[in-house]
């Protein structure tokens, strides 16, 4: 490479939210998102949809759990912490979906939720069980 040269780096467009804005962090504790950068962006790659914000319940965890999915274990193999209720993830749309049809979804942040939820959720159903 010459003196000075200075790879590009490959940026992704601004991310929106389901409101419109601009996509806001979800949580850097425990550091969430399908790119681990603490928002819920993604790509191509994240067929798990992994796009709406949440605030974690013990309601959840335990629905999460019974459909096959612990994310209340830590799992040190894949950095990943384990999830107590409180704790903000970046959240599959598929499986919010079916915790709000069960009546267990977690509340979700809806400026740091990803506009591609819009993909699998309504607005209004995300907007009943958003965070106040």
């Amino acid at each position: 490479m010459p003196d000075g040269f200075v790879p590009r780096r490959e940026e992704r467009p601004v991310a929106r939210n389901v409101l419109g804005g601009v996509l806001l962090p979800c949580s850097v504790a425990p550091l969430t998102g399908w790119f681990r950068d603490g928002c819920c962006n993604t790509d191509v790659g994240d067929r798990g949809l992994h796009v709406i914000c949440v605030e974690m319940t013990a309601p959840f965890l335990e629905f999460s759990r019974d459909a096959g999915n612990d994310l209340s274990t830590p799992q040190p193999e894949y950095e990943f912490p384990g999830l107590n209720p409180g704790d903000r993830w970046c959240l599959g749309a598929v499986r919010w979906e079916q915790a709000r049809q069960a009546g267990r979804a977690p509340k979700v942040i809806l400026n740091a939720t990803h506009e591609a939820a819009l993909q699998v959720s309504s607005l209004s159903d995300m907007q009943a069980n958003s965070a106040k």
